[in-house]
């Protein structure tokens, strides 16, 4: 996709639904929006009645030409902006946006069969959600996985889709922190060094390698990542905090 300039929007809420017990999806209708690639994300400020703003950073799960942006908020408890999107934000309601941001984190359609992988703490897969999305619609012939590690099978984000997803160019593998699903073999636990080894593409295959979540678990896994050998040009990263 063509880059274009970030500028601010106008954005409607269409839709607001539960996403998670603390995650809200949000669908927005922006008519001025230039499209954007899979993996970038955006700005968005709210405005008090007194004048106040407040403005913070959330990745987009959609991708492409379309003017329509879908969003996956969870809600920081002490947060200033998360909060509003998750209990109060309703469909007609308008905020401002800005973007497409990000040039370095996003995932486009291309002839390289190198393999890709995705690798997602909580509501950081939501950029990976994009490039698998964009992944499937395309003939790119790489082959895609996506490690996701989640507190309990109910802090999954877009599981219906990410299931709908697998196929022979993209699989998911689960780590679940707090609660494992009924019936699973293997019992709850973080992702660690040897997790990551059995479930990512290795180093000889040189895959391209996105890692997205909570600083701690992004640093973890990058320098996982490169003591196990895979190029640290290949690796890119996003992290998030507070919002």
């Amino acid at each position: 996709m063509t880059r274009r300039s970030p500028a601010w929007h106008v954005a409607t809420v269409v839709n607001s639904r539960p996403e998670t017990p603390t995650a809200r999806r949000i669908e927005l209708d922006v008519p001025t929006w230039p499209g954007n690639d899979a993996g970038a994300h955006i700005n968005v400020r709210l405005t008090a009645p007194d004048g106040y703003q407040a403005s913070r950073s959330y990745s987009l799960a959609s991708s492409g030409a379309g003017t329509r942006l879908l969003l996956a908020v969870d809600e920081v408890p002490d947060g200033e902006v998360s909060p509003f999107l998750v209990h109060d934000l309703r469909p007609g309601d308008q905020i401002e946006v800005h973007g497409p941001l990000g040039a370095f984190f996003v995932w486009t359609p291309s002839d390289d069969p190198a393999p890709v992988q995705l690798i997602a703490g909580g509501s950081g897969v939501v950029p990976l959600f994009a490039m698998a999305s964009s992944h499937a619609m395309s003939n790119d012939p790489a082959p895609f996985r996506l490690l996701y590690s989640v507190r309990s099978p109910g802090d999954v984000f877009f599981a219906d889709e990410l299931t709908a997803l697998a196929d022979e160019r993209f699989r998911r593998d689960m780590v679940h922190t707090r609660r494992a699903p009924t019936g699973s073999s293997v019992p709850p636990g973080r992702v660690t060094p040897e997790s990551l080894r059995s479930a990512a593409f290795s180093p000889h295959e040189r895959p391209r390698i996105y890692v997205c979540g909570p600083t701690p678990f992004v640093e973890a896994v990058a320098r996982w990542l490169i003591d196990a050998g895979h190029d640290p040009a290949h690796v890119r990263t996003e992290r998030f905090g507070g919002a």
